[in-house]
């Protein structure tokens, strides 16, 4: 028995259905196509906010760390990724924080507060006047990320009705991959000539444009009745939520630890001109996209599958990053790209699996995806700039990206086993003492 098999409940994923207002009334396929587009488009927005912030480092630390930047680059650099930093921790607060305090709200109303947020934010990263205070503008900017991918993930699996939830997933999570594809390179070429401050304006417009959609097309949910706080928290308890989680943060760490630091890599490790970096960055954001569809396509076949035959693909793309890094511009752009696809390819496949765990908690478990990716974000951005910063040069970001991903592989590993040795003693427990109740024989699933 496959205890992870997406056609069948995850441990701790049984019970009733989603609360009253998880559905919507059945709808147009052209609004269906619609709403889907519109809850994507803030899903650009997000992508193009948290990733051109990567392409376009150097530039911020230039303006805003001028002096370090002369004396130091290398520790000028490192410092500017607390930006980075940042924005990734106020995911990692938010995601949680906002699926609790909106447990009473309709999940449309919830998700054009966070778009609101979300331009606020924004805006602000692009006006503040000082490095300290942009920073503190991107972690305000960050909050809302987490939960607005949450919820309009479950928005989107609605919509695609049952049976689709990675596919619902991965259209949800598709404007970020587009982003990366698109958007960022052509952000980052515009912030290399404007400015960076210009570019998180544009984004601001984005995100605005994205509550107009919104209102537009995304068909009204009722609150759901009955919920509380104390319901949400209860999905919490779960040890195998914190598992799962603590697989993403530490996994996918890795691909962040030379992301962060993809424009100097390009330019001091591969020694292209820094107008290379928004082609890198499209092919990063092409194997984004790509992977994210795969992703979800194979989720719902087999969350199983996907887990162990994408992982050690991911680890071999960042080693072979790290082979070719000095090769070529063409060379490096085609690993990254691997990296990327392959990393993409498991954001379903984890999101489902919090999801399921979280069962009734739904927003939570959603949104704590986002929360762990952006542990992952940080980590990886701290991880790297500290090797940066004391001297060990712009390829030790690589290795230390290939030790997470391997150890984030061993624990989805030991995951998967003690989920198999748990469903067996289940059997041969129940084998051995079969139910008293001349009824039907509840399914039992494992957990950690």
């Amino acid at each position: 028995m496959n205890t992870l098999d997406s056609t069948r409940p995850l441990p701790d994923a049984a019970g009733p259905a989603p609360a009253d207002g998880a559905r919507p009334a059945p709808i147009a396929p052209a609004r269906r196509r619609l709403a889907l587009l519109a809850l994507a488009l803030g899903g650009f927005g997000i992508g193009a906010s948290e990733f051109v912030s990567m392409g376009l480092l150097p530039d911020i630390a230039g303006t805003l760390l001028g002096e370090q930047m002369v004396a130091d680059r290398e520790g000028g650099i490192a410092t500017a990724g607390h930006a980075i930093t940042a924005y990734a921790l106020g995911v990692v607060v938010g995601a949680p924080v906002l699926a609790l305090l909106s447990v009473r709200w309709s999940r449309t109303t919830m998700i054009v507060a966070l778009a609101a947020a979300l331009a606020v934010g924004t805006a602000l990263s692009g006006l503040m006047p000082t490095f300290e205070l942009t920073v503190a503008a991107r972690f305000l900017a960050g909050v809302p990320h987490g939960a607005y991918f949450g919820v309009a993930s479950l928005l989107a699996a609605s919509l695609m009705g049952p049976g689709n939830q990675g596919k619902g997933i991965a259209l949800a999570l598709s404007g970020l991959t587009v982003a990366n594809l698109a958007g960022v390179p052509l952000l980052t070429a515009l912030g290399q000539v404007a400015g960076w401050r210009a570019v998180y304006l544009v984004i601001t417009v984005i995100f605005v444009l994205t509550i107009v959609a919104l209102l537009l097309t995304v068909p009204r949910q009722a609150a759901p009745k009955g919920r509380r706080m104390i319901d949400e928290l209860a999905a919490l308890r779960r040890l195998q939520l914190w598992i799962v989680m603590g697989i993403a943060a530490i996994g996918f760490a890795g691909a962040f630890a030379v992301f962060s630091y993809i424009a100097d890599i390009t330019t001091h490790v591969t020694g292209a001109p820094a107008s290379a970096v928004p082609w890198v960055l499209v092919a990063a954001g092409l194997g984004m996209t790509l992977g994210n569809l795969a992703g979800g396509a194979l989720t719902d076949r087999s969350l199983t599958g996907t887990l162990l035959g994408a992982f050690p693909v991911y680890i071999a793309s960042l080693v072979l990053f790290l082979l070719v890094s000095e090769v070529s511009l063409v060379a490096m752009s085609l690993a990254f790209f691997l990296v990327n696809a392959t990393n993409s390819m498991l954001g379903p496949a984890m999101q489902t699996w919090l999801i399921r765990i979280a069962h009734r908690s739904e927003v939570l478990g959603a949104s704590l995806n986002h929360a762990a990716f952006n542990v992952a974000n940080a980590i990886g951005a701290a991880l790297g700039g500290a090797v940066i910063a004391a001297g060990l040069g712009y390829r030790a970001p690589m290795v230390v990206s290939i030790v997470l991903a391997v150890v984030g592989f061993a624990m989805v590993g030991a995951t998967l086993l003690a989920l198999r040795v748990r469903a067996r003693r289940t059997r041969a427990l129940l084998a051995a003492n079969p139910p008293a109740t001349t009824g039907s024989i509840p399914v039992v699933t494992a957990g950690v």
